[in-house]
């Protein structure tokens, strides 16, 4: 079971980190000055794309799973979005990092280049991307029959979504640091590498999990929680910065859209 989990997970994850690969690899084709807008539209995809896959992809399982095992399903969602939210407010505090358009660093005090900064703000963001695509799988592989094809199909829905919006978050990545004045290859090669925290934690809660199957609506929530907390405290912020909100808002609810149809459909 266990070899099962950690197969499926390192697929689902090793896709979604070839995705901003992709993604990242269009700093070879868009001009410098196409990037603000496109970041906007960008990181507002990536948000829709988030919220909608806390709820239907991690919160509703958490509390279905809590239910079947006779357990009140809001105490352990209740609880788990607060453990994310404070997992995420702790690397918050901790790491370095920058966000786009900002002139202050965040985080511990380091001596990291800004480009450098930028790129763990983002790898900030993909930490909790893995870890839900990785309990996903783990929860499917921790079920049989019917169930555990209604449980992988949910989890293959949340790695097409977590995919696809990587592709532009790759983007989102790579252009800002070409703005900067990097190389285009160089700021490829750091878009790229900002989402290889995704197949690694996405392997490590699997191993988790596997230690702690009871307490899976405990970590599912926690996922969603910190999904949550990147999409409110940075990406959302993100994708206004500008004179105007309305390609940011558009690219949310177009994400949100996306990923509601997706778990919906293959769910």
């Amino acid at each position: 079971m266990i070899q099962q989990a950690l197969l499926w997970a390192a697929a689902g994850t090793g896709f979604t980190f070839l995705m901003t690969t992709i993604g990242a690899a269009m700093v070879f084709f868009m001009k410098r000055q196409s990037s603000a807008l496109m970041q906007q539209i960008f990181l507002g995809f990536a948000s829709g794309v988030m919220i909608a896959a806390s709820i239907w992809s991690l919160l509703i399982p958490a509390i279905d799973e809590a239910a079947q095992n006779g357990q009140p399903g809001w105490i352990p969602a209740a609880g788990g979005f607060i453990l994310g939210l404070v997992l995420m407010l702790t690397l918050d505090g901790l790491m370095p990092h920058l966000h786009s358009g900002a002139e202050q660093a965040e985080g511990l005090p380091s001596s990291f280049r800004r480009t450098t900064l930028l790129v763990l703000a983002v790898t900030l963001h993909n930490i909790p991307e893995g870890m839900a695509v990785g309990l996903s799988f783990a929860r499917a592989a921790q079920h049989t029959g019917n169930a555990g094809l209604f449980a992988a199909a949910s989890a293959l829905a949340l790695s097409l979504g977590i995919a696809i919006q990587n592709f532009p978050e790759g983007a989102a990545v790579a252009l800002p640091l070409h703005q900067e004045g990097l190389s285009r290859t160089r700021s490829f090669v750091y878009g790229s590498l900002s989402g290889i925290v995704e197949p690694i934690f996405g392997v490590l809660v699997v191993l988790c999990a596997s230690a702690l199957t009871p307490f899976m609506p405990w970590l599912l929530s926690a996922a969603a929680g910190a999904m949550l907390y990147v999409v409110v405290e940075e990406l959302i912020p993100e994708a206004h910065l500008g004179e105007h909100s309305h390609p940011g808002t558009l690219g949310v609810m177009a994400g949100f859209l996306v990923m509601m149809v997706l778990d919906t459909a293959l769910g």
